[in-house]
Parts: structure tokens; C-alpha cells; sequence
């Protein structure tokens, strides 16, 4: 009974002590019974009795807590730890006591064992207040516990002028911390600081666990909020930054799973450095990125001190210390908004300034710790700027899945996108993008492959042989290895990589190694060009200019997207018509090989393209001319017949140049076998049709004629050839160092027809209807022997006649010509070609020269049947006899002016000039008619007007007669000088016309020859006569000889007898 009332009396002490505590928060207490109540509990704490209540109610607790158990009684230290691990204490009369102990302890710090004697320094260090029994104001007792803590918070930040605190009172400042991290109660300053926001806020929050703490740090920023306890709440956070156990809520969720996978038991580390939030958060989110289990209550608490981070950069201790000149320069009083670590972000990606490497280090570590890139709620202010996007974007997207962030970055600069949102993705993925392990979905799908290939280590662990930034660098090189070359990702990996890619395209400062070589260079070249995707653009542009670094890293890049465009997501977006409608089919491979590019690059001109996929488009095939590597199948199919042929050359129009001579020069020869491979050939085929459509494509042609395209075709579009084709049309008004490489290219266009863009686009459907069957090479020819068909395209008709003209300027410009008349050009011609340079043309000179001979029927017969249908071509059509133009530009518009402009294609225009012969003044043009008289005596086909109009009189009276060599045409005039015949009246009339023609032909331009002359004569009206005279002097001629051949004979004959 005694030793009951004796524990009753005690009960009934505690029990005033509490209430004239919860006296304190209303009202004074006078000063003597403040210090006789101080007393008092001192004594409480210490008194022998009181700790054998202690040891009497708490019998079985203190068994079973070791530390309490081996306290030395009589000191009052047990009760100090009792109190210390109240939270072990399942008995409930033990529980009781204990906490009815905890409120008397904590109303003074001087109470808690030891905590005087330990921290007596340093609170008179830091000024912390009086220590002295007579002290009045009851409040100041949590005030001296909160100093201290905030010394210890400026210490750990390094401020100016901190004081360095014992390590005994650290820990005993964090003890105190821990021990009052349940009820917020029992942090005194945080009380007083925060009790009408406590109302205000949390008024239905039970205390206990930690609830109130929690609700007032999600109100921290309220605009409400008492600054005094928004100070309050940041010094407690700051603690639990320093030791994750402050924080009792945490501590008790993580417990099972901190001990479970090793968070704290790493011998080897400092128990400061263990014991920190972020080490906790690391370890935990390392186990959860392996694909661990974490109770789901753990990863809430995680999940809400990651936000916390992210919110209120202060908590950080290296971002105060490192980033404290950044934060005033450019992010001050963005505080209360949550968005100075966005801030400091922003001046991270170089958007605001230089910023110091030790900051840029912090922010890398923070961003780890808090790890958004796992759940973008995290990041409160992205989740504010993107939710309207997000909702209507990538609302098919489980809330919080990491996918949100690759779903922002896939709609980044399309109309779906607002501009806050924008900037803040950019800050966050700057960042992410520097860390391989920040990307949850790629860390997911390639830490295996990362561990094989990449010698990369746990989530939380650094290397310094493999850097976080360069383990990517080392996934994307395995991921285009093929298989010959050795390892190679994993197929999930292998798409998470690309997807990193599609995203880093975007930005240039989302690559960090282009970023950290090309920083110069964007300075230097780039520095106006701020739309999305023109900095990497510019850098291509000028990649002979890059320093040596810079232009590997973009070469390397370029290269990339030539085996997979769809990197360029800017450009998939431009073009998604084009691709929809024509490359579907290769756009939904993984990797596409370069067939997605080659396929937009064929459908440039189709009417679903647009300016921007034109643009892009284009670009990327300008880019590829610097470096064959950067045209994938081009790369692939021929690698090893440039290094074998072309070495040393690394220009894509360079080695495509090198190796179509080659396979061009085994062509002509016959070789037994081609050097280039059958493969790299018809590679080399799509690369030189594709150089052919621009000629911005050809640098040293476009370099040539870039003065004459300014002022011939300044109104002209590149693209679909047509400032190539406006530079042919305006030849004769260029520069000769332009004249002489259009020449060049009409001299290859014309042996291979296929390379003329122009002719194979605008006849596509004619040459599938009509030349389906011919080689390429005989594609023209093909076409220009059905270019009179009714089936013709007028289009097609008029490029075939384009063609037939630039031909006939020159036979070097027509293969099958050259061909047939090898022999006859230097034996007929041989004047013209002493003339002749080796890249302008020889105005048709040669053909008109050939045209000469046809007539006077001294050409081979392989020449003679191309030059015939050269002759009824440009009979038809005056434009295909350049000389003809040349000459009788001025006549033709003075008489004949009707019948050009017609453009009939019928031989009007020459009939009109042999008509007007007498009519013509300029010599020139005289003989150039009075040539086409000679040549159509030569050949009827040749004269269409006279042809026409005397079909049917060859039908009937010259059938049996072949045409060519004037047979036809004799036999006409024969039957015009027999009476017996009756001519048809317009063949009649056409024929004397010819003959007056030919008559006067024969005065103004006599004969240069023997067979000239004999032409003459037999196409003369007194043919009988002059045969006649001609038979008569032949047959004197020919007794002379016979009377001189025998007195020769005999002379002979008398010198053998001597």
C-alpha cells in the first residue's frame, strides 16, 4: 500500500506539472513559482525515488531495451532513456508514464540528461541565451534548442561567420530533434512559432507520428503563413536533410526496407553521411530502379521529401553554399514561388548566364536525390506549368508513370505545347539528360546491358572510368552495331535509346557532349539562331569550320541520322503527310536504315509536301555532300570500294564523282568485270539521281554558276532541277566557267538519261508507256522515237524536243551519233573540230558539216541513218538546226513571223524561209537555206511540206523505189517531165517550185565539188542536154587515151630492144 501511494502521489505531481505547462502557452507564471516549478522538475528527473516509480512501473520495458537496462540508476539517467525509446515501449502503464515524463523533459531543455553539459559551450558561443536558474521567460527554453539548431544549420552551409559546434552537441541537438519529431508539441520554438497556423491549417490534423509536421510543411508557402513559422518549419526540414530520423514519419515507414536492403549499415561510411536524407532516398530509389519491392507507405514518404527538395532549394546545404552568387544575380525572390531550383536550372542550360561548376554539381546531385524524372509530380512547378498539356496530350498516360515526361518531350514545339511548360521540361531534361541513371524507363531497360557493355555500376554508385554521361554515349554506339561488328543492345534497350535520341534532338543542350565541345562553335556560328533545332542545323552547316572536337561530335550525330531520321523528331513532324501517305511502310521500323530519308527524298515534290519537310529534307541531303559516312546506305553498300577506289576522299560528291568515273570508264572499255561492286553501283545509281534533282547538291557546279543563277534565275526554286534547267535554257547568257560545267553535265546527262531530273520527272507515265523495256541509258532515245505518237504528253513532248535542241548544239551531246559517225567526223569534219575546246559547244557545226555529206552521200550507212533522221527532225521543227537558228533568228521574225508562233512542228517556218529566199538579207541565213535546198534534193523525208503534199504520188509511182540517196526524189522528177504522168495538182506545183528553187540554188551557190556538181545535174530541167555534152567530151576523152596508151607502149618496147 505505501509503495502504491507513494506512486500515486508521484501520478498526481506529473499530472500538475503537465497542466502548468499548458499554463505557460496562456498566461506568466510569477517568477518565484516559475523557479520553484523548475526546480522541482530538475529534481524530478533526478530523484532516486522518482526513477524507482520508473523502474517499478517499467520493469519488463527496461529488460527488453538493452541500453536502458545497462544505465547506472541514481543519475536520472534512466528515465532520460526510457524517454529516448518511448516509441519501443508496448506496455501500456510503462507507455503512459513515459509520456506523461516526455512533456515535463521537453518544456525545458535543461531537463534532458546531459544536454546542459554537453552543449553549455556552444550556446554561449552562439549566444543562445542564459543558462542560469533565474532565467523568466519559460518560451526561451525552446528558443536556446532552436538556436542551436540553426547554428548547426549554418554550419553545415558554411555561412560566413558560422560556428563550428562540438560533435557531442550535435548529436544531442539531433537527438532532441528526433525524440520530438512525433508530436510537434514537444518542439517547443516550432510550437509557440506555429500555433495559429496549426489552426489555421491543420485543425483537423490529429496530433502524433508526425501528422502536424507534415500538413504545415505542405502549407510552408501559404501566402498566410506566419514567416516566423514558416522559418521554424524550414530549420526543422533542414534537420531532416542532415538526419532522416528527425523526420518520424519517414524513419518509422522506411524502417523494414532501409534495414532490408542495407541503407544503414554500411560500416564504412561516416554515420553523418549515412544518416542523411539524401543517402536514404539514393539507397531506396537505387532498390526500386532494380525492380525491389518498397512498401507502398515507404515510397509515399519519399515520395513527399522528394517534393520537398524540389520545392525549397534551402534544404539543400550544397545549393545554398555553391549556388549563393546565382541565386542573387539572377533567381532572388522566387523563393516563395517554389522556382528558384528552376531558376537555377535555367542558368544551368546556359539560358541566363555562366554558372559555377561547383552549382552546376549541386543541382546534378539534387536532381538525383529528389529523381522527378520517376514521377513529374514531383517537380511541382512542371506539374503546374504542363497539367493542361498533359491532359489533353498524354491523358492516356497512367498519372505519374515516367512515360509523362517522354510524352511532353514527344508533343515539345507542336500546338499542343504551351510556352511555360516548355521552358520548365527543357530546365528538368537538361539535367536528365547528363545522367543516364534519371531516366527510370532507360535505366529500366538497360541496366543490364548498361553492366555488359558499359562497365556502369548500381543506380547510386559513380565511376570514374564510366562517367554517368558517358554510359550513353557508350548504349547508342552498341545500339547501330550490326552484327558482324560485335556486341550489340538488347532489343528493349535498343528502343529506349532511340527514344533518348528522338528527345535529344530537340535541343542541343539536351546532348551533353555536343554541348561540352561545341560551346565555342554555337558562340561562334550560331549565336542568332534560337528557333528549336537551328543551332544543330548551324553546326552542320559549318562543320569544316568546327574545331576538331566539336565537328567529331556532330559528324557522329549526322551520321546517326542517316541511319535513323526519325531522330529528327522536328522534322517527323513537319513531314507526318508525306510520311502517312508514302513512307509508312519504312516509318514503322525500329531502325529504318536510311530507307524513311530515301523515301521522303523521291516524294519531295509530291503536292502532300510542305515547306517546312522540304526544307528539312533538303537540308539533310546538303549536309550528307560534306561526308560520304553520312549517307547510310550509300555508306554501307560502297564502304569498301571507296577504300579500295577512292581513298583518301572523303566528300560525298566527291567519292560519288570517283566511283561513277570508274564504273563509267569500265563501261566504255568492255571491261571483263566491273571494279564496283554490283551493290555500291546501284546505291551509287540512287545517289546520283538524288544529286541531280538540286544543285545546291553539286557544290563545285553550284559554286560555278552561283553569279549566274543570281542573275538568270534569281525567281527560280531550287529543287526538281529547275535552276539546272533555267541555267541550260539561258546557256548562251552565262559565264563561261558555268557554260563549261553545264556542258559537262549535259555531256553526262546525255550518255545516261536517267541523271536528268527534269526529263525523267516530267516524262514518268510516257517513259513507263512507252519505254518500259528500254535500258536507261536508250531512255531518251526511246522517247524521242515516239514523241510524234498521239498517246504523247504535250509536257513530255516539249522536254523531248528541249533535249533534241542541246543535242543537236553539239554531237558530243549525242551518244548514239557519235557512235555511228566515229569515222565520218574526223575524215568529213576535221576543220570544225581544230576549232573546238573541250567543254562549250561547237554550235552544230559538226551535224551541219555531216548534214553536207548526207547530201552529197558520202556518209556510212550507220551515220547516214542517224544523220537522216537528225535531217527530218529538224525539217519538222527549225529549233533542232542550231545553225539554222543561229543565223535566221532576225529573218525568221521578219517573214516568218505566223508561222513561228505556231509552233506547229510541221516545217512551216522552213518552207516560209525557202519561200522568201530572195527575200532573205543576211548571208548567213541564205546559205544555211540554200543548204537545206541541197539537202532535201538529197532525200525527200528531209523537205515534210513537199513530202506531205506528194505522198500519194510516191505511193503509186514510186513504190518499188527505197527511200534514201535522192532515189525517191529522182523518180518524182522523172514523172513530172513525163507527160504520160498526171501528178497530183499540190505535188505538181510543189515539185516545179522546188526545181525553180534548186535552179536558182545552183546560180548564187555553185558547185564545191565533183559530187556536188553531179547532184546538180541530175536535179537540172536540161539533165538530157547537159548528160549529153558531158557523154560526148568522155567518149573523146576516152579514144585519146586509147591512141596515147599504144604509142606509149611502143616507146617502151623500142628502149627493152636497146
Amino acid at each position: 500500500m505505501h509503495s502504491l501511494s507513494v506512486g500515486h502521489r508521484r501520478a498526481m505531481h506529473t499530472g500538475i506539472l503537465k497542466r502548468t505547462n499548458r499554463r505557460f502557452l496562456e498566461t506568466e507564471i510569477a517568477a518565484e513559482c516559475n523557479h520553484l516549478l523548475w526546480n522541482y522538475k530538475l529534481n524530478l528527473t533526478t530523484d532516486p525515488k522518482f526513477e524507482s516509480v520508473a523502474v517499478e512501473v517499467c520493469k519488463s520495458t527496461i529488460s527488453e531495451v538493452k541500453e536502458c537496462a545497462a544505465e547506472e540508476l541514481g543519475k536520472g539517467y534512466l528515465v532520460s532513456c526510457l524517454v529516448d525509446h518511448r516509441g519501443n515501449i508496448s506496455d501500456y502503464q510503462c507507455n503512459q508514464y513515459i509520456t506523461k515524463m516526455t512533456t515535463i523533459v521537453f518544456s525545458d531543455y535543461r531537463l534532458i540528461c546531459g544536454f546542459m553539459d554537453k552543449c553549455r559551450e556552444d550556446i554561449n558561443a552562439l549566444r543562445c541565451g542564459s543558462i542560469s536558474t533565474g532565467e523568466k521567460d519559460v518560451h526561451s527554453q525552446g528558443e536556446v534548442i532552436a538556436c542551436l539548431e540553426k547554428g548547426l544549420v549554418r554550419e553545415a552551409e558554411e555561412q560566413p561567420g558560422a560556428h563550428p559546434i562540438k560533435d557531442e552537441c550535435k548529436k544531442s541537438i539531433m537527438r532532441v530533434a528526433e525524440l520530438s519529431s512525433d508530436d510537434f508539441h514537444l518542439d517547443r520554438y516550432l510550437y509557440f512559432s506555429c500555433r495559429e497556423d496549426r489552426e489555421r491549417f491543420c485543425d483537423k490534423t490529429l496530433a502524433g507520428e508526425g501528422r502536424v509536421y507534415k500538413c504545415l510543411f505542405n502549407h510552408k508557402f501559404e501566402d498566410s503563413m506566419a514567416e516566423r513559422c514558416r522559418e521554424a518549419l524550414t530549420t526543422r526540414q533542414k534537420l531532416i536533410a542532415q538526419d532522416y530520423k528527425v523526420s518520424y514519419s519517414l524513419a518509422k515507414a522506411c524502417k523494414s526496407d532501409l534495414r532490408k536492403y542495407h541503407c544503414s549499415g554500411d560500416s564504412n561510411m561516416p554515420r553523418a553521411r549515412e544518416a542523411r536524407l539524401s543517402y536514404l532516398l539514393l539507397c531506396l530509389e537505387s532498390a526500386v530502379h532494380r525492380g525491389r519491392v518498397v512498401i507502398g507507405e515507404c515510397q509515399g514518404e519519399m515520395m513527399d521529401y522528394r517534393r520537398m527538395l524540389m520545392e525549397d532549394f534551402s534544404l539543400s546545404p550544397e545549393i545554398v553554399l555553391h549556388c549563393r552568387s546565382e541565386i542573387e544575380d539572377h533567381c532572388s525572390g522566387l523563393h516563395r514561388k517554389r522556382r528558384t531550383l528552376h531558376c537555377l536550372m535555367r542558368v544551368g542550360r546556359g539560358d541566363a548566364g555562366a554558372i559555377d561548376p561547383n552549382c552546376q554539381r549541386a543541382l546534378q546531385t539534387l536532381i538525383q536525390e529528389a529523381d522527378p524524372g520517376s514521377d513529374y509530380r514531383i517537380d511541382r512547378a512542371l506539374n503546374e506549368a504542363c497539367e493542361s498539356v498533359i491532359q489533353t496530350a498524354c491523358k492516356h498516360i497512367r498519372s505519374g508513370d515516367p512515360m509523362i515526361l517522354s510524352c511532353l518531350m514527344e508533343h515539345l514545339y507542336t500546338e499542343k505545347m504551351v510556352e511555360d511548360c516548355e521552358h520548365r521540361l527543357l530546365e528538368l531534361q537538361y539535367f536528365i539528360a547528363r545522367d543516364w541513371k534519371l531516366d527510370p524507363v532507360l535505366y529500366s531497360k538497360c541496366q543490364g546491358d548498361a553492366a555488359r557493355l558499359c562497365h556502369a555500376h548500381r543506380w547510386n554508385e559513380t565511376s570514374e572510368v564510366m562517367p554517368p554521361g558517358a554510359v550513353f554515349s557508350c548504349l547508342y554506339r552498341h545500339a547501330y552495331r550490326s552484327v558482324e561488328q560485335g556486341r550489340r543492345l538488347s532489343r528493349d534497350c535498343k528502343v529506349e535509346v532511340h527514344r533518348i535520341l528522338h528527345q535529344r534532338a530537340l535541343d542541343v543542350k539536351l546532348d551533353p557532349e555536343l554541348q561540352r565541345q561545341c560551346m565555342i562553335d554555337l558562340g561562334k556560328w550560331c549565336s542568332d539562331k534560337t528557333e528549336a533545332g537551328q543551332e544543330l542545323e548551324c553546326l552542320q552547316d559549318h562543320l569544316e569550320d568546327l574545331v576538331p572536337g566539336c565537328r567529331d561530335v556532330v559528324g557522329n550525330l549526322t551520321e546517326l541520322e542517316s541511319e535513323d531520321i526519325q531522330i529528327e523528331a522536328l522534322l517527323m513532324q513537319a513531314c507526318e503527310p508525306v510520311i502517312q501517305t508514302f513512307c509508312h511502310e519504312v516509318a514503322d521500323n525500329q531502325i529504318n536504315t536510311g530507307d524513311l530519308m530515301e523515301c521522303l527524298v523521291q516524294n519531295k515534290h509530291q503536292k502532300e509536301m510542305n515547306e517546312k519537310c522540304s526544307v528539312g529534307v533538303t537540308h539533310f541531303q546538303l549536309i550528307q555532300i560534306k561526308d560520304f559516312r553520312f549517307s547510310y546506305k550509300f555508306k554501307t553498300a560502297c564502304k569498301e570500294d571507296v577504300l579500295k577506289l577512292c581513298p583518301n576522299i572523303k566528300k560525298k560528291v566527291d567519292v560519288v564523282i570517283c566511283l561513277s568515273t570508274t564504273v563509267r570508264n569500265d563501261t566504255l572499255q568492255d571491261a571483263k568485270e566491273q571494279r564496283v561492286s554490283i551493290k555500291c553501283r546501284k546505291q551509287l545509281r540512287v545517289e546520283e539521281v538524288e544529286m541531280s534533282e538540286d544543285i545546291r547538291l553539286e557544290p563545285e557546279l553550284y559554286d560555278s554558276c552561283k553569279q549566274d543563277i543570281n542573275r538568270l534565275c534569281q525567281n527560280v526554286a531550287f529543287g526538281n532541277a529547275q535552276v539546272i534547267e533555267c541555267l541550260k535554257e539561258n546557256k548562251r547568257h552565262m559565264t563561261q566557267r558555268c557554260h563549261q560545267r553545264i556542258f559537262k553535265l549535259q555531256e553526262v546527262e546525255m550518255v545516261d538519261p536517267e541523271l536528268d531530273y527534269q526529263l525523267m520527272r516530267v516524262c514518268k507515265h510516257m517513259i513507263r508507256r512507252f519505254c518500259s523495256e528500254s535500258e536507261g541509258k536508250n531512255v531518251l532515245q526511246c522517247l524521242k522515237q515516239n514523241k510524234n505518237s498521239e498517246l504523247m504528253d504535250p509536257k513530255c513532248k516539249q522536254m523531248i524536243t528541249k533535249r533534241q535542241i542541246t543535242q543537236n548544239t553539239d554531237y558530243r551531246l549525242n551518244p548514239v551519233l557519235r557512235k555511228a559517225c566515229k569515222a565520218d567526223i574526223p575524215k568529213f569534219c576535221q576543220p570544225v573540230l581544230n576549232k573546238a575546246t573541250a567543254d562549250s559547244e561547237l554550235e552544230g557545226q559538226v551535224i551541219a558539216c555531216l548534214k553536207l555529206k548526207y547530201a552529197d552521200q558520202r556518209l556510212s550507212p550507220d551515220c547516214e541513218a542517224q544523220i537522216q533522221v537528225i535531217l527530218q527532225e529538224s525539217a519538222l521543227d527549225y529549233r533542232l538546226d542550231p545553225q539554222l537558228q543561229i543565223q535566221c533568228t532576225q529573218e525568221i521574225s521578219r517573214l516568218c513571223s505566223e508561222e513561228a508562233a505556231a509552233q506547229e512542228q510541221t516545217g512551216q517556218v522552213e518552207e516560209c524561209l525557202k519561200v522568201n529566199l530572195l527575200k532573205i538579207k543576211q548571208e548567213g541565213c541564205k546559205k544555211e537555206v540554200l543548204n537545206m535546198l541541197k539537202e532535201s534534193k538529197a532525200d525527200i523525208f528531209v523537205d515534210p511540206v513537199l513530202h506531205t503534199a506528194c505522198a500519194l504520188d510516191i505511193k503509186h509511182q514510186c513504190a518499188a523505189i527505197p527511200p534514201g540517196r535522192g532515189r525517191q526524189m529522182s523518180c518524182l522528177m522523172e514523172a513530172l517531165q513525163d507527160k504520160r504522168v498526171r501528178l497530183q495538182p499540190e505535188c505538181k506545183k510543189r515539185l516545179q517550185d522546188r526545181l525553180e528553187m534548186w535552179s536558182y540554188a545552183a546560180k548564187v551557190a555553185p558547185a564545191e565539188g565533183f559530187s556536188d556538181l553531179a547532184m546538180q545535174v541530175m536535179t537540172s530541167p536540161s539533165k538530157n542536154y547537159i548528160l549529153t555534152v558531158i557523154g560526148g567530151g568522155v567518149a573523146v576523152l576516152f579514144v585519146m587515151g586509147l591512141l596515147c596508151g599504144r604509142f606509149t607502149r611502143r616507146v617502151t618496147q623500142q628502149l627493152k630492144d636497146r
